[in-house]
């Protein structure tokens, strides 16, 4: 009757500790996941905003190009191609 005891006390600190490296690892599992997701949500993100300061560049180039040419023409310039 004496070993009951320390039999009982060691089964629960061995269900314990089992269950405390399980929960450990869930969360720790469930962390590098969400670090993925972030990390492939932000290179979307990076991806949609290079997209688009390439697009905003495209159109003041063509409008800066458009306003020069018009600028040209009511001066008088000569812009023909030859």
């Amino acid at each position: 009757m004496d070993w009951i005891p320390f039999v009982l006390v060691t089964f629960k600190v061995i269900v314990l500790a089992t269950g405390m490296f399980f929960a450990i690892k869930w969360h720790y599992d469930q962390g590098k996941k969400e670090q993925v997701r972030e990390k492939a949500a932000e290179r979307r993100a990076v991806l949609r905003a290079g997209g688009k300061i390439a697009a905003v560049f495209m159109l003041s180039l063509l409008a800066l190009g458009l306003a020069t040419f018009v600028l040209g023409k009511m001066l008088g310039l000569d812009l023909s191609y030859p």
